[in-house]
């Protein structure tokens, strides 16, 4: 049976930026995976878009992907902490839904607010699976390094091509291809592979 994978993304793109690479793995093995994302960030949309533009954005980047399984929620952006018992409930039906085996989320040094609501109530919600804190550097003040997921080419290309459908986006330096690669290749050299992703172990369950 093959595992099922449940991506946490704050906001439409986190789960891109934090693990896209090996959700292209995850596909390309036959894993189930599922990509919650819990705000479609329309406060946050910038001049001259539509106030939906991110949720048609990420459709288009989780479609790259080859992700089949996609659930937008309507959480606001930035008041997460407000609305936290609301996430958790949400979360425990997703789990209720699909019960995953692996669930990738924000990890513990992450300091956006919403952030770390979601990272907290994932791990309430999901006691029973293994959790994986996925890097944001320009949310972390450090990382723990603990896990890591090798590469090939094609997967971190899949990221990239995933990162190029939100348009909004294209002005922040972590979406430039440049510190992609970077990041992949430095995470990669820690491990002697050519690219590689890094998460915290939040919690492992062997079965």
């Amino acid at each position: 049976m093959a595992e099922t994978v449940l991506i946490l993304s704050p906001h439409t793109d986190d789960g891109e930026l934090g693990c896209g690479g090996s959700i292209a793995r995850f596909v390309e093995e036959g894993k189930d995976i599922y990509y919650v994302a819990l705000s479609g960030c329309e406060k946050s949309v910038p001049a001259g878009y539509p106030a939906d533009i991110l949720r048609h954005e990420v459709r288009n980047a989780t479609k790259v992907l080859g992700i089949e399984n996609l659930l937008l929620y309507d959480y606001e952006v930035r008041e997460f902490p407000r609305l936290r018992q609301e996430i958790l409930d949400t979360m425990i039906e997703i789990r209720k839904k699909i019960n995953p085996d692996i669930i990738l989320t924000p990890s513990s040094y992450d300091t956006h607010q919403d952030h770390m609501i979601v990272r907290e109530e994932t791990l309430r919600a999901f006691k029973r699976g293994t959790i994986l804190g996925y890097e944001q550097p320009w949310n972390n003040i450090t990382f723990n390094t603990m896990a890591f997921i090798p590469l090939k080419k094609i997967h971190l290309l899949k990221k990239i091509e995933a990162l190029n459908c939100y348009e909004t986006q294209r002005g922040k330096s972590y979406f430039c291809e440049d510190f992609i690669k970077g990041l992949a290749q430095t995470r990669g050299t820690q491990i002697d592979e050519i690219y590689a992703e890094a998460f915290e172990v939040i919690r492992w369950v062997i079965r």
